[in-house]
């Protein structure tokens, strides 16, 4: 049986917020500097792993004693920006979502009631410490959520198929400031042209997080793990950032024929992605 530190976690999808340097206080902004010098920065296979091997013991540890100093940098145009990776903030807040998305015997198995209890009560002190924190990443599995694709353009669309031992790679990255733009002209039109949903509820709440971070910030939507379910060729094809755009601007133009055609394709591709899901 291989180790935890050699097995490939598929499924996450991510969303990311790179801050520059500038934003973080001291002496946060001196850890991230040195940081960033490293030569060997864990990735996000490697948050994974440890993750789910603090989940062997018994009991299970849902969330880390103690907070990550780790995070994911890059520079642009010569500035050094920074997303922490807040393991710890990020475990609490999923720990609060597992009783919508698990059976209660499964959620039981995996994480018993006085192990969720304890976390609860942990992360309510901490939160009265921190009222303001929030984090730089938001995950998703076996899924990207359609409301982030309103952030990204297809011009914007980086792929690699990978070869060897380089898996293959699908992100998005742009600026803070188109993101923003994009959130606000799509919710106007969605408010003028359809009934509430869980679109424009998914588009409110990332809009109001992005408007917590540096405006220079970089936002980063990747498919992580989610590469290593998916053949090649469905990733290569797969433009879903431009089906999107494509159906507000037809909303937008009072096309609902157009807004028919976008949404289908994207039900189409992301049926193939539950599908094997229900698979596993």
């Amino acid at each position: 049986m291989p180790k935890v530190s050699s097995v490939i976690v598929p499924y996450a999808t991510y969303l990311r917020v790179y801050e520059p340097l500038a934003a973080f206080p001291e002496p946060e902004r001196g850890h991230w500097s040195r940081y960033s010098r490293r030569p060997d920065r864990p990735s996000y296979q490697d948050e994974l792993r440890r993750s789910l091997a603090d989940l062997l013991p018994t009991p299970p540890v849902p969330v880390p004693v103690h907070e990550s100093g780790d995070a994911f940098v890059l520079e642009i145009d010569g500035v050094l920006c920074v997303c922490p990776w807040r393991t710890r903030l990020r475990g609490w807040q999923a720990l609060g979502e597992l009783a919508d998305e698990l059976p209660g015997p499964v959620l039981e198995a995996v994480l018993p009631e006085f192990v969720r209890r304890q976390a609860a009560q942990d992360y309510e002190r901490w939160l009265a410490r921190n009222p303001d924190a929030r984090p730089w990443i938001r995950t998703s599995t076996w899924q990207v959520p359609l409301h982030w694709f309103v952030l990204v353009s297809d011009e914007e669309r980086r792929f690699d198929k990978g070869s060897g031992e380089v898996p293959p790679m699908l992100r998005y990255r742009t600026p803070m400031v188109q993101a923003r733009r994009r959130v606000a002209r799509a919710l106007r039109t969605l408010k003028d042209t359809i009934d509430e949903g869980p679109l424009i509820d998914g588009l409110v709440d990332v809009g109001r997080w992005l408007e917590e971070f540096h405006p220079r910030s970089l936002v980063e939507l990747d498919y992580g793990g989610l590469v290593h379910t998916l053949p090649a060729g469905e990733l290569e094809d797969d433009h879903s950032a431009a089906d999107v755009a494509d159906g507000i601007e037809a909303l937008r133009q009072g096309d609902g024929a157009g807004a028919g055609e976008a949404y289908a394709r994207l039900v189409e591709r992301w049926r193939s992605v539950r599908d094997r899901r229900s698979a596993n």
